[in-house]
């Protein structure tokens, strides 16, 4: 089955480009100016992936995913040409599961997109349901609970969490995590890792201060524990 992609961007020649880039891989794809316009297209045209830009008019993109992120959870590559780490933090805070530099080189892009979306593909030998001491994972529902409280998590957060669950004790490296992310390691693209666990901590963890589940390994990465810590009352 084909996929459709929506492309969100205010330059004209950018958006032709990568229009056509995409429909020359096979994908269909849906185009929209702005965050306003990009919403509607979400909702009408239910995209399997979007490649979004953030700075727009009337809606920009980081306020697109607030409130997208608020009926779907799409899989989102973020188009940035700021390079500001905090501007691609607040990106992967809200939700997008990627993000390219500004000037990019459109073969990048279509991996990436590749890349993602074999990600997001099904996985028939994996556990779907997961539980280490208070914390749940079921593949299947994309849910997840600690302490039996349901917890809200991104794409990417509950991949990342996925990964680590399916193998506790094992120290994962950065590029390894990222590797299984996104398909691809690419140089600089690393703290996108340290910024999903950030997060993901601050949701699952009882104090992301001193971590119990998401253990970091100096020097290395990071691994689950593989302690079964009881519950909190």
């Amino acid at each position: 089955m084909t996929k459709t992609i929506m492309v969100v961007d205010d330059e004209i020649q950018l958006l032709s480009l990568l229009s056509d880039i995409l429909q020359k891989e096979g994908y269909k794809v849906l185009t929209a100016r702005n965050g306003e316009e990009a919403l509607y297209q979400a909702r009408a045209g239910k995209p399997d992936l979007i490649i979004l830009d953030v700075m727009m008019s009337k809606m920009d993109g980081y306020e697109f995913m607030r409130q997208h992120r608020r009926e779907n959870n799409t899989p989102i590559i973020m188009l940035t040409a700021k390079v500001d780490e905090g501007d691609k933090v607040l990106g992967l805070q809200l939700g997008a599961d990627d993000y390219v530099t500004k000037p990019f080189s459109p073969k990048e892009l279509v991996a990436r997109v590749q890349a993602l979306f074999r990600r997001i593909g099904p996985e028939s030998s994996r556990i779907e349901i997961l539980r280490i001491g208070a914390v749940l994972l079921d593949h299947q529902t994309h849910f997840v609970s600690v302490n039996d409280k349901p917890v809200e998590l991104t794409r990417s957060e509950f991949e990342l969490l996925a990964i680590m669950m399916a193998a506790p004790g094992r120290v994962f490296s950065r590029a390894i995590l990222l590797e299984k992310l996104q398909g691809a390691v690419v140089e600089g693209y690393e703290r996108t890792v340290d910024v999903h666990v950030k997060n993901l901590r601050s949701k699952i963890e009882p104090d992301p201060g001193n971590p119990r589940y998401i253990e970091t390994v100096y020097g290395i990465g990071y691994r689950f524990s593989s302690t079964s810590h009881p519950a909190e009352d």
